[in-house]
């Protein structure tokens, strides 16, 4: 049903693996890209999310969830490398016996250190910028990352499934889309209904903490003790989301079978 797709996945998948092989310094540029990129749109929805929060507008989750979709068409168009989505990728890949546990585990690590220095990085750029200097300790960056930092546990992880399940679905049908215009439009309505929701992604909550840290004005209520709690459960639960209710799921439905082979 879904042969020619979940092939194109695995591919992909399989270039990545030989690309990482071939040079891992550039490859970690790549990912630390893409942190960078999912990050511009983070700073870009609280910039424009701020005022509607002040004004206690409805409008807020709609306008926020609405101008997201930069972060993944960055992400996708500009050319980078997002842990989430390699989640489905080399869970696929795995399955079809393109690639191996090993393959999988190193690029997830190396793709996922990569996103966190992009995101480190933007965060520090953001704060040397002023861009939130003047903000209080009832701005909305605060807000949001506070409330992420105290959530349990188990609300983190599943809204952590929930949402790479989305990312993951704009990534799957963008690459079976036929146009440009289609797979900018998919990734739109895909990030709109992860942010208006609620749900909770690392990469984009790399940046967002890590502003809210580096700000020297930030409330006691956001810790580093509180990124570590948010970034756990939330990772665990992106895996899950990619690599279950994506990678595997498609695969169920259209095997693809290959042997294992190293560049």
């Amino acid at each position: 049903m879904f042969t020619q797709s979940v092939e194109t996945i695995v591919e992909a998948a399989v270039a990545k693996r030989d690309k990482m092989n071939e040079s891992l310094p550039r490859y970690a540029l790549a990912a630390l890209l893409a942190g960078a990129y999912v990050g511009i749109g983070i700073i870009l929805i609280f910039t424009l999310g701020a005022p509607l929060a002040a004004a206690k507008s409805p409008f807020q989750p709609l306008v926020m969830g609405s101008t997201f979709g930069i972060a993944l068409t960055l992400v996708i168009f500009a050319g980078s490398e997002l842990f989430t989505g390699n989640n489905m990728f080399f869970t696929a890949s795995t399955l079809a016996g393109r690639t191996s546990l090993w393959d999988t585990a190193k690029n997830w690590v190396v793709v996922f250190l990569g996103n966190l220095a992009g995101a480190l990085l933007l965060a520090w750029l953001v704060q040397g910028a002023g861009l939130f200097k003047a903000a209080g300790p009832d701005h909305l960056i605060f807000a949001a990352a506070a409330k992420k930092m105290s959530l349990p546990f188990s609300e983190l992880f599943f809204r952590g499934i929930l949402c790479n399940w989305l990312v993951c679905l704009a990534i799957w049908m963008s690459s079976r889309a036929k146009s440009e215009g289609a797979k900018l439009v998919l990734i739109w309505w895909c990030l709109l209904a992860f942010i208006a929701s609620g749900y909770e992604h690392s990469v984009a909550n790399m940046t967002l903490m890590s502003v809210a840290l580096l700000l020297p004005n930030h409330p006691e209520t956001v810790t580093l003790a509180g990124w570590l709690h948010n970034m756990i459960p939330v990772t665990l639960g992106n895996i899950i989301g990619g690599a279950i209710f994506v990678g595997m799921a498609y695969w169920v439905i259209s095997p693809v079978r290959g042997a294992v082979k190293s560049k």
